[in-house]
């Protein structure tokens, strides 16, 4: 059960301040602080239909902390929605030790002393002086989701001991402020698998952004590492088929004062609540816009995780993936095609911190170089948006192809279509060992050095341990196998990974392997047997790598998407501050990377020519035209 106590509001010019935004928002400011002896104890998750009242909690500091707290909450926002706050002298706390209090003995606020709760009171009057130099923060109350739960038709869920519903401390770090730094304090409703997407949909049409989860599955992403011993409250118990579903806390605000140290502070106790008339300015206004209209996809089995974007982005990026799916060369690509590989495998890359590509088909094999166009200008188009999204990038080639490729980067980097070098590497296998060792640090399963994997127009393995070009010639012995890292991060939990190709034979089509043999030429030879978590098909390869790009673009610029990156925990950037519509690729940048390709002698892989086209197909015309139409379907009403 909830204590309550009832927040009084009236407006009177002076007597309340509020942040600049809610000034002109507010129809009336706090006068008092009255326990009412008829209240009680009660649930204040029953007063959520009360007309014109919400639940608050309360913070009290040292005014000469108020300022920087004032700015933390506004820092982060999704935890600490701050809807007024009372300057010292203008508040007051009449009643505080009425008798109803001690006559409930329920503690209603925290003591804190230099950081450390020394203590719970029932009322604050043996404190009356040392109130007079402290300010008094209102903060909205977590999100409630009654109204969403039985618009889905679900039952609610209470703790086992009545009690209020867990609330879980993470490593997710809010945004800091002078002395105001500490981590990011959730909520946990547990919400069966086949519910998801319309309990989310209904808690935002309901509550607006903040019906927003900032995350969707495996606890220990957020660094929660038992679900069933939260630090404030009593946990809800998961059944088989829940999803753990996380909304940002208020009480975010008492791991703040713990780290401010002020020799003096109060908060109210978790589980107790005023009830106020505050406006919330971020109520919803009606029905949802397609752009606020969340999705939920799932992304990752192990561990469990979901991606959110808005339905507008969803869109955007399924008109990328039908565009690049045209097969020009009529190989018979139609057949290998999977709904929304490009969405997902964008949704996990923008959730990455460090990616690895690998690109290289050697398919010239009597030239050298043995490389083709296609693949490397993806593969670069592709890292260069990703340093735009300021994620750690590294290339993985052939031992052989070394020197080539360490010069096409440092000419890309010259030429503007990177921003600065990557680091290339090489693996020459030898054990299971081996490739785990490379892919995490000490060889540690539990530590990746990467948490995703692109392969674009990548030789990949086929079922005999050979690698082949489409006209069925083996070359392996020009292919380092890179194939052995893919299939190493199968089982380590936290790297996924992407293959793109055009033809079947390329590392991570192993996913659609059955496809390509019955549909592709030489498919029952050639094809790959090596997957990758997403495949996707496209026409050419280096199309692949742009349309990721692009998808990335469309989710970084969603609103939806964003939040759950933030995790609520830090504002969004202002329009000046991102650089990324110069990252995406586009005709002239694509140009001068094909140019450098050329001078160094790499060939079409179709007909063998030193030229400006890529699998046979000029790049003035066929690519440029494809590039231009990714772009117009990406930065349409951005």
């Amino acid at each position: 059960m909830l204590f309550a106590l009832i927040l009084h509001s009236q407006f009177k010019d002076g007597t309340m301040t509020f942040p600049r935004h809610l000034r002109a928002c507010l129809p009336s400011v706090v006068r008092s602080l009255i326990l009412q002896k008829k209240l009680g104890i009660r649930n204040t998750s029953g007063m959520a239909g009360d007309p014109g009242l919400r639940p608050a909690s309360v913070v009290v500091l040292p005014s000469a902390l108020a300022p920087a707290f004032e700015r933390f909450c506004q820092a982060n926002s999704g935890p600490l929605r701050l809807l007024g706050r009372r300057e010292p002298g203008e508040w007051t706390l009449p009643a505080l030790a009425a008798a109803s209090v001690p006559r409930t003995g329920c503690p209603q606020f925290r003591k804190y002393e230099f950081g450390a709760c020394t203590g719970s009171l029932t009322a604050l009057d043996e404190y009356l002086e040392q109130l007079k130099d402290m300010a008094a923060f209102f903060l909205g109350c977590s999100v409630s989701l009654e109204g969403a739960l039985e618009r889905v038709g679900l039952p609610r869920r209470d703790p086992a001991g009545h009690g209020h519903a867990g609330a879980y401390k993470t490593t997710v770090p809010c945004s800091s402020v002078a002395g105001f730094c500490c981590p990011l304090v959730v909520t946990m409703r547990p919400i069966p698998k086949d519910k998801l997407e319309r309990l989310v949909q209904a808690a935002c049409s309901l509550q607006g952004e903040r019906g927003q989860p900032i995350h969707i599955g495996d606890p220990d992403l957020l660094g929660i590492k038992d679900l069933s011993k939260p630090d404030y409250g009593e946990a809800v118990e998961c059944q088989p088929g829940d999803v753990p579903v996380f909304w940002p806390s208020q009480l975010t605000s008492l791991e703040a004062v713990s780290s401010c140290r002020a020799p003096l502070a109060f908060t109210s106790t978790p589980g107790c609540a005023v009830m106020t008339d505050l406006k919330d300015i971020k109520a919803p206004a009606g029905a949802l816009t397609p752009e606020g209209i969340p999705e939920v996809h799932h992304i990752s089995q192990d561990p469990l995780h979901y991606g959110l974007a808005s339905a507008s982005a969803v869109q955007k990026i399924r008109e990328l993936e039908t565009l690049i799916a045209v097969d020009p060369g009529n190989r018979g690509i139609r057949h290998l095609l999977c709904r929304d590989e490009l969405l997902r495998a964008s949704l996990a890359l923008s959730h990455a911190r460090s990616v690895l590509i690998t690109t290289g088909f050697p398919t010239h094999f009597t030239h050298e170089p043995p490389e083709e166009t296609d693949g490397p200008p993806g593969a670069l188009a592709l890292a260069a948006f990703l340093q735009a999204l300021e994620k750690e990038v590294s290339m993985v080639v052939d031992q052989r192809a070394l020197s080539l490729h360490t010069q096409l980067v440092e000419e890309a980097v010259e030429h503007g279509v990177l921003k600065v070098q990557i680091p290339i590497l090489t693996y020459q296998g030898g054990s299971e060992e081996a490739a785990q060792a490379f892919l995490c640090k000490g060889g540690d399963p539990k530590s990746p050095r990467f948490d995703h994997l692109v392969a674009i127009e990548r030789a990949g393995r086929a079922s005999d341990g050979n690698y082949y070009n489409a006209r069925k010639m083996n070359i392996k012995d020009l292919v380092d196998p890179i194939d052995d890292l893919f299939l190493a991060a199968q089982k380590i939990p936290g790297i996924s990974s992407t293959g793109v190709g055009d033809g079947g034979n390329e590392l991570g089509m192993g996913k659609v392997k059955e496809a390509v043999r019955q549909h592709i030429r030489n498919g029952a030879v050639i094809a790959c047997d090596v997957g990758a978590d997403f495949a996707i098909i496209a026409g050419v390869s280096n199309w692949g790598g742009y349309a990721l790009a692009c998808a990335l673009y469309i989710l970084n610029s969603c609103e939806v998407h964003g939040r759950s990156l933030r995790k609520a925990s830090e504002p969004p950037r202002a329009p000046g501050e991102q650089s990324w519509t110069g990252a995406l690729p586009s005709v002239t940048k694509e140009e001068k990377m094909l140019g450098i390709l050329v001078r160094h002698k790499v060939r079409s892989g179709v007909t063998g020519n030193v030229g400006m086209e890529v699998d046979g197909l000029p790049f003035h015309g066929i690519h440029a035209e494809m590039i231009q139409k990714l772009l117009d379907v990406t930065t349409v009403h951005m």
